[in-house]
């Protein structure tokens, strides 16, 4: 059985700093604010930066008492009331780092936040805001001229844009990872406790370890994936000296949540992207790899799939996919000093034995496990060789790296020109990047954290048993991953991914018993709902890298997009080349700045001085690499042994080494998930919960048609959506119009007949404006006496509105029915317009209704 254990919560979430003439004060508190820590920062050093934590653990009544002794101590003058020795200066959520240019350190603090995401009851905040306060006192500071310079470009890192940080959830690292934690063996972490207590150089670090009885909780934390962190060089200063706890690691890239409600039952679909912090920049400025294996433009992009319904990841159910892309991993460049939209591809330097290849192929088995597929979408056959060259360097390097691979790990390489399959009026795009998917999922599989159902297992889907991955007691495991790319990695790749995403989705859901089949139609609600997050994550993505937002979508690959989308992408592709030529030289050297690629310092060049940044990404133009790895042997040899597992999944010593292991009290708030999600210790509104306000699929997408299908797997019309019924009022007045035309024939309804019937949906009228359009002459009943003229005046409206044509050989049964509800809807109008509590016509004859928290008077 695997032990209890929980992600370990952070206990600083709410910052305030204090500022004396010789010092600033950091208070952190938990969210309840019952447990604080305090930082004491130094300002009178002018360059330095002294830092010093007590590692004490304060009540709200100490740190009280602490702050009024500070206040009475740091006074102008003993027993001075009016003036105030201690000063607040700003309140935050959080330490993004500390940054030094040519004078004194810059604190710099989250002040702003947004949720975006709950993953297990573990929230996901966006960066909104932060302060950057200078430390050093004005007395001791000592100026230098370009010291507002690099303030200037280190600001044009934007961190309100995409930023994304969490307390308690390790967002460098994937889902699979984070739950395999949670499920090391009981041994394994008591044996890691043991030595947490035995080696820790922190003397609290053992608190909440004595528990009484067996309510002990084993509180796990692991290192974050450096790779795409990117303030890990900003928090590198404080890292050796500090409790854990004030580090607040962040990703750039993108991170969405919307909710999908099958007859009720809430599942939230995630989608997080991680950007690589390494060879990190803008299109042209970075393209192919460095040294070390690094591409340009990487990101890991993983689509979750969680109950909401049950909010605990050992009980709840969780899934998840993940792919990567990134830039083809040669040494290649494009000169953007010749002003042309496409610049020529160089390769820069002769790579026989695709050394800078196997660096990158060999970070991803360790990551990834086995196999490794790589979609390579550049084009194949051109008049004049251009993108060609990347695929042919591409295949001969993945065909010299296979032959040293045993041949069940061996790299899967497709290559497939999807522009000239676009530019074919024969062949369906989507059609085949379907089949690839299905191929791919196949190979890889995805991770669940629950054994599969009793249902697959006595009628198992075909396509089901053919999936890989790896199989355990408690789920699924993910093993290797595709890897696509195209030249830029943004149009083509993104449409790419989400075809892939789509046929992963339909496995995620099929696993955790949501449908019958593991199969998805496009036009259904899911489908759309899952197509708008991916649409905005490739923007997101575009904008990051290429300077605008995506220039083809899934919809254009569809041959689906309205005729105004071509205009839309003829101004995406000016502003892309109008940031590549003139915005991305400035926000490539902010990059630098921020990442720490390129420290300040002085007697030696600025960093605006500099030709070229090359130097500063591949470190093997500045000295030796002590080592120089084998030609053959291309690989880690722990990593070769454990696939198709990831290395990095593996439990071994050296994976261990980079976990903390703590035992708590089960009530204890580090590990509380529950007092952490519901907070019942403060007042909550609806107005600001956020899993009401994001985005679902009954709301924003279901058709509002009364009667239809709920199930968000049924395929709509392209014109059914909720967002297109509602979203526009100029259609529906228009439709409104067009019905009034078509019936134009006939004598205008009266007003009561109008209004005995109730206005139709929107949904309702879209589908009915065909057969509306073909009628032309009302029904009419002569042998029926005086009732017939009754029926000759209600029926025009019902035909109208609703469509309805009545034939001449209507059963006396029939019509006695139908007369019947004619007058109790004729009756009904009839109160409801003496009380005028339900319908007032408007002039333009619109029907408005009442609010539906105006209930009707009973007669």
């Amino acid at each position: 059985m695997p032990a209890a254990a929980a992600p370990i919560i952070s206990s600083v979430q709410k910052l305030v700093l204090y500022e004396t003439r010789a010092r600033y004060f950091l208070v952190g508190s938990n969210h309840a604010e019952t447990k604080y820590r305090v930082l004491k920062i130094d300002r009178t050093e002018p360059k330095d930066l002294v830092i010093i934590d007590d590692r004490h653990v304060y009540t709200q009544q100490e740190v009280r008492e602490l702050l009024g002794r500070l206040d009475l101590g740091n006074r102008t003058k003993m027993g001075q009331k009016g003036s105030s020795g201690l000063f607040r200066a700003v309140s935050a959520f959080g330490v993004v780092g500390f940054v030094r240019f040519l004078e004194g350190y810059y604190i710099v603090l989250i002040t702003k936040r947004r949720k975006m995401a709950d993953i297990g009851g573990h929230a996901v905040y966006k960066i909104e805001d932060t302060n950057m306060i200078y430390i050093p006192n004005d007395s001791v500071r000592i100026s230098h001229p370009d010291e507002a310079r690099y303030l200037r470009i280190f600001q044009n890192v934007d961190l309100s844009s995409n930023f994304y940080f969490s307390y308690s959830y390790d967002l460098s690292h994937s889902l699979q990872y984070n739950l395999t934690v949670l499920r090391m063996p009981l041994e394994m972490l008591k044996s890691e406790t043991t030595q947490t207590r035995q080696e820790s150089f922190d003397i609290f670090e053992d608190e909440g370890l004595i528990t009484q009885g067996g309510n002990g909780v084993f509180g796990i934390s692991s290192e974050p994936y450096m790779k795409y962190v990117w303030n890990g060089e900003l928090l590198d200063i404080i890292k050796n000296t500090v409790h854990r706890d004030w580090l607040l690691y962040i990703i750039h890239g993108f991170c969405g949540q919307s909710k999908l409600l099958i007859y009720g039952r809430p599942v939230y679909v995630t989608l997080i992207a991680r950007r690589s912090s390494k060879f990190a920049g803008t299109r042209f400025l970075k393209r192919g790899a460095n040294c070390e294996g690094d591409v340009a433009n990487e990101v890991e992009t993983e689509q979750m799939l969680c109950d909401a319904s049950v909010m605990s990841f050992t009980a709840g159910s969780y899934s998840s996919y993940v792919q990567v892309r990134g830039s083809v991993p040669l040494y290649w460049s494009q000169d953007i000093s010749t002003m042309m939209p496409k610049p020529p591809i160089t390769l820069d330097q002769a790579d026989p034995f695709a050394h800078v290849a196997a660096l990158h192929f060999d970070q991803m088995l360790q990551r990834f496990g086995s196999p490794i597929i790589v979609l390579n979408l550049v084009k194949e056959r051109e008049k004049r060789k251009h993108e060609r060259i990347l695929s042919e360097e591409l295949v001969a390097a993945v065909t010299y790296l296979n032959q040293f691979l045993p041949p069940e790990h061996t790299i899967i390489y497709i290559p497939w020109d999807m522009a000239k399959y676009t530019k074919s009026k024969l062949c369906n795009v989507l059609d085949r990047l379907n089949v690839i998917a299905e191929s791919v999922v196949k190979k890889t599989g995805f991770f669940v954290n629950r054994p599969d159902s009793y249902c697959s297992i006595l009628r198992p889907d075909e396509k089901w048993n053919e999936l890989g991955g790896c199989v355990i007691p408690t789920g699924r495991l993910q093993t290797g991953v595709l890897r696509t790319n195209c030249v830029d990695c943004l149009d083509r790749t993104n449409t790419a991914q989400f075809m892939v995403g789509k046929c992963a989705l339909a496995y995620q859901l099929y696993s955790l018993g949501l449908i019958d089949k593991p199969n998805l139609q496009f036009d259904t609600d899911a489908v759309r709902l899952f197509e708008e997050l991916y649409e905005d994550h490739g923007d997101t993505l575009s904008l990051q890298y290429g300077g605008s937002q995506l220039v083809h979508r899934v919809k254009t690959y569809r041959k689906i997009a309205p005729w105004t989308q071509h205009s839309k992408d003829i101004m995406q592709t000016l502003s892309r080349y109008y940031s590549n030529a003139f915005s991305d030289a400035d926000r490539q050297d902010s990059i630098n700045l921020f990442l720490g690629v390129f420290h300040p310092t002085e007697g030696k060049p600025h960093l605006w001085e500099l030709p070229t940044d090359f130097y500063l990404h591949h470190k093997n133009t500045m000295r030796l690499l002590p080592t120089r790895r084998s030609y053959t042997y291309w690989w880690t040899p722990e990593v070769i042994k454990h696939l198709p597992l990831p290395y990095d999944e593996v439990i071994c010593a050296a994976n261990l080494k980079k976990l903390v292991v703590k035992k708590f009290h089960k009530y204890e708030e580090e590990i509380d998930i529950h007092n952490e999600f519901f907070r019942p210790y403060e007042l909550s509104s609806f107005d600001d919960t956020f899993c009401l306000a994001m985005t679902s699929s009954a709301r924003d997408f279901m058709p509002k048609t009364v009667g239809i299908d709920p199930s968000p797997f049924t395929v709509r019309k392209p014109d059914e959506t909720g967002k297109s019924v509602l979203g526009n009022k100029s259609n529906r007045e228009e439709a409104v119009l067009q019905r009034k035309t078509a019936a134009s024939a006939p004598p205008p309804p009266s007003e009561e007949a109008v209004s005995s019937s109730s206005e139709d949906d929107s949904g309702t009228d879209r589908e009915e404006e065909g057969s509306v359009s073909q009628r032309s002459t009302p029904v009419k009943m002569t042998d029926l006496g005086d009732s017939a003229k009754v029926t000759e005046n209600v029926v025009q409206p019902m035909k109208e509105v609703y469509g309805i044509n009545l034939s001449d050989g209507l059963s006396e049964e029939d019509l006695s029915i139908y007369l019947r509800f004619v007058q109790l809807g004729q009756s009904q109008h009839k109160q409801d317009k003496s009380s005028q509590q339900f319908c007032s016509r408007c002039p333009d004859g619109v029907i408005k209704l009442p609010q539906m928290g105006q209930p009707p008077e009973l007669m």
